[in-house]
């Protein structure tokens, strides 16, 4: 038998069992280190030097990024280190514009929380002179540099776990920040507006777009009939913020606290989930019996959704047509609500209730507005909603239980799925095995699509034939299946893409928790919510049965596919905002060089600064016949043009040069400036 090993913690001897760290063999101690950019799923960046503790030999070390050794041994409340972190923390205010009274992130925040904890009052370093712009171009997050204090929990976040990189380090020393590559807007670049930055944002420096205003506006406005959809994950998370463990389930006090907002109606993401899974399990159905594009592959997830538009075009008809549950449900009830409620369809106002903050994007796509009238007009998060609850003195936790309102009310246990990793594919598990084999499922759990691991595939044995199906959580797992798929490397039938880790229990609209098993414990609640239901299969939904007996006609038929499914788009040219590199303002030939990865390796930089030298010397805007200071030429550099293996790839006047070189762009913008002249003669 292999001998234990152990550490000895301020004088305890603890069990190491394959922890990686010492912090976390301390933890199992049952303390607590104070920990500022420590996140298990993302790798070890100690930069903040909170969990600094003493190793008898190697003096003070940071224990998030040291191995456990058996007998070493640890202090962690020295008074060396207790000024140590003192003093760290006191750095760390003095790079962070402090603004708690304002800030979404108060009484919430790491940061506030630690100088509690800790005992700090006042930092006695002199504070940072920064006034950076504040960026809320983007529909979904809100990004605040000036309080960012540098832990780089976004920048990994959205690298390592989203495989995106939209934001990263710019800049040396004291001018360091994050941003967007050239200062750009997130609203300009490749974020997927997932809000997993906004997640671990431990100071309010990310944090989610509010649209609270605009609907309060409409609640107060006598004219509009607002009702509001809630998704299924928010039940499980809201109540934390009135103090509630992690999971608990507040459905009904939820619900009463809506109806005291002022929302007409109250309804069930649920229903329209149901919905998804009857179109979704037709769709695949009839790819497999002729021989149609597979895998299929959801599309309930928006961020996953831009994500395959940025990275994956060529995957795009791999997607299921469906629209996720919230435009699904937007559509149904603008088309039937009108009726219904005795109300004009334009004064009718659709709010959903999100633990996403892409849904937010989502809502904005024109695909989902029809004659100027959207499917949804407002989407708020979680937060928003534990805002406008507070906001309004409802004491929350002294409600007494409602319902929904029906018939978008009700649901099964299948629709309640779709907040969990693996839940979209379970609920389609029980639809799919009914229809192929034609009989009865007694048993609806389908626990082997369940689990924590974010890329898992499995064989679902049915009685004449197997379905192979795929789940994927965080987007660079995604990206794994789709480079298997990309390259012919997989036979999966059926795949669930969901960008969050863990699913949509773990949003970025969602409410942040100190709690190290929230995730476990929303999960665990979800599938409760799911038993305690009396019907369990999508199929089984009376109100959406009827729905399509009324209104729709068969499930994938041509209303239902009118109503309930939509079309993608390339996205792979990230915005049609080019750099300006020589600060012009008005130009007669524009020059774009493509500054990609694949251009960028074949030269385009170097062709960039020729060019850029080329403009400048010649001084064009004194060309005779143009007017003084008024620019002719305007060279800028742009992204992908899709052509990757014949770049560098250049376009002048929108006539577009492959394989690039400087003699002969240089002829084209001559060509192109004769043309003006010209023009300008006649």
């Amino acid at each position: 038998m292999e001998k234990q090993k152990y550490i000895s913690v301020n004088g305890r001897n603890i069990l190491i069992e394959n922890e990686k760290n010492v912090l976390e063999v301390i933890r199992k101690a049952n303390i607590e280190l104070p920990t500022f950019c420590y996140h298990s799923e993302l790798s070890i960046y100690g930069a903040c030097r909170l969990c600094v503790v003493d190793v008898d030999g190697k003096g003070v070390q940071a224990s998030c990024s040291i191995a456990p050794e058996d007998g070493m041994v640890v202090q962690t409340n020295t008074s060396e280190i207790r000024t140590i972190r003192k003093v760290n923390l006191e750095l760390l205010l003095a790079n962070h514009d402090i603004q708690c009274p304002t800030c979404d992130r108060s009484n919430n925040c790491k940061l506030q929380e630690l100088s509690s904890k800790i005992g700090i009052s006042q930092s006695r370093f002199k504070k940072t002179n920064v006034n950076f712009p504040v960026d809320d171009r983007s529909e979904s997050i809100v990004h605040n540099p000036n309080r960012c204090v540098l832990c780089g929990d976004c920048v990994r976040m959205c690298k390592e776990v989203q495989s995106v990189g939209a934001i990263d380090f710019i800049h040396r020393g004291a001018q360091t920040r994050v941003a967007p590559a050239f200062g750009m807007s997130l609203a300009d670049v490749e974020c997927v507006n997932c809000g997993q930055c906004v997640s671990v944002c431990p100071v309010g420096s990310l944090t989610v777009k509010p649209e609270m205003d605009k609907v309060w506006d409409d609640l107060t406005n006598p004219n509009k009939t607002v009702v509001v959809q809630v998704a299924p994950a928010v039940r499980v998370a809201i109540g934390e913020q009135f103090g509630s463990e992690a999971g608990t389930i507040s459905t009904g006090k939820m619900v009463n606290a809506l109806k005291l907002l002022g929302f007409d109606k109250v309804y069930d993401t649920s229903f329209s989930a149901d919905m998804t899974i009857m179109e979704e399990v037709q769709e695949l159905l009839e790819r497999k019996m002729n021989k149609g594009q597979l895998p299929l592959i959801t599309s309930c997830c928006p961020s996953w959704v831009k994500f395959a538009e940025q990275y994956y075009p060529e995957l795009l008809p791999n997607l299921s047509s469906c629209k996720s549950p919230q435009q699904m449900f937007g559509s149904v009830a603008k088309k039937l609500l009108p009726d219904m409620l005795g109300v004009d369809k334009k004064e009718l106002v659709v709010v959903s209730v999100m633990p996403c903050t892409a849904k937010k994007m989502e809502a904005k796509r024109p695909e989902f507005s029809h004659e100027d009238i959207a499917e949804v007009d407002h989407v708020i998060t979680t937060t928003e909603l534990v805002k406008m609850i507070s906001n309004a003195g409802i004491i929350y936790n002294e409600l007494l239980p409602e319902s929904f309102d029906m018939p978008f009310g009700f649901k099964t246990g299948g629709g309640i799925l779709f907040g969990n990793s693996g839940g979209v594919m379970e609920a389609a598990l029980r639809y799919a095995y009914e229809k192929i084999t034609g009989e009865t499922l007694i048993d609806s759990d389908f626990e082997i699509v369940r689990g924590e691991s974010g890329l898992r595939t499995i064989e679902v044995n049915l009685p004449e034939s197997t379905l192979k199906v795929g789940v994927a959580h965080s987007l660079s797992n995604a990206r794994i299946l789709c480079e298997q798929i990309k390259n012919g490397q997989s036979d999966i039938d059926f795949i669930e893409m969901m960008a969050c880790p863990g699913g949509c229990v773990v949003g970025g609209g969602q409410p942040v928790s100190f709690d190290n098993n929230f995730k476990k414990k929303r999960t665990a609640s979800l599938y409760n919510c799911d038993k305690q239901l009396q019907l369990h299969k999508s199929q089984e939904n009376p109100y959406v049965s009827d729905i399509y007996k009324n209104e729709l006609g068969e499930i994938g038929g041509e209303k239902a596919h009118h109503l309930l499914h939509t079309t993608y788009n390339s996205r792979k040219r990230i915005s049609d905002i080019s750099l300006d590199v020589r600060n012009s303002v008005n130009h007669k030939v524009k020059v774009s060089v493509c500054v990609g990865t694949n251009c960028y390796v074949r030269g385009s930089q170097e062709l960039l600064k020729k060019l850029v030298v080329y403009v400048t010397q010649n001084k064009l805007q004194d060309m005779v016949g143009f007017e003084k200071q008024e620019e002719t030429v305007d060279v800028s550099a742009t992204f992908c043009y899709e052509k990757c293996d014949r770049g560098p790839v250049v376009s002048v006047n929108n006539i577009t040069i492959e394989k690039a070189t400087f003699a002969a762009v240089k002829k084209a913008i001559q060509i192109e400036l004769e043309k003006c002249r010209i023009d300008m003669m006649v």
